[in-house]
């Protein structure tokens, strides 16, 4: 027989995925809850640290666990160097926030989170600007 005969060879790790997948989503609606949740009470027009600060105790509420402002080590040459760079907000290890208040997100923000995710090896990452007046309008999710 063919291997186009036998799908069940792969099924596990199918499988595996489709859960990794469901429990990704699921970790995002409750990222993106909970920033809601911060910018509903708040408002726009405060600093970006209120804004992490209010949403770091919000994902506490909730049990979820996160490193805040954590450093991102450059590998050069099998060397790792502290070039300064800091997430804002790692959520579960498997998701980066990058905060921002600002007009409008440029292209310079989304080069930013991407290098954050290819450094640190996260596949998912948000944008989140507090200063909309409707948070699903600053918030962009990028993929790496």
């Amino acid at each position: 027989m063919g291997s186009f005969d036998s799908p069940r060879r792969h099924g596990g790790t199918e499988k595996r995925e489709k859960r990794e997948m469901i429990l990704e989503e699921k970790l995002t609606n409750q990222i993106i809850g909970t920033a809601i949740e911060v910018h509903r009470y708040l408002g726009p027009g405060l600093l970006e640290s209120a804004y992490e600060e209010c949403l770091c105790f919000e994902l506490h509420l909730r049990s979820l666990r996160f490193e805040r402002q954590k450093s991102l080590p450059l590998e050069y040459k099998g060397f790792k160097l502290d070039c300064g760079y800091r997430m804002d907000i790692v959520v579960e290890k498997k998701v980066v926030l990058e905060l921002k208040v600002v007009d409008t997100i440029a292209l310079i923000h989304e080069a930013q989170l991407l290098t954050y995710l290819r450094l640190s090896g996260i596949k998912i990452g948000f944008i989140m600007n507090f200063n909309v007046p409707v948070l699903k309008d600053g918030i962009k999710r990028l993929v790496s």
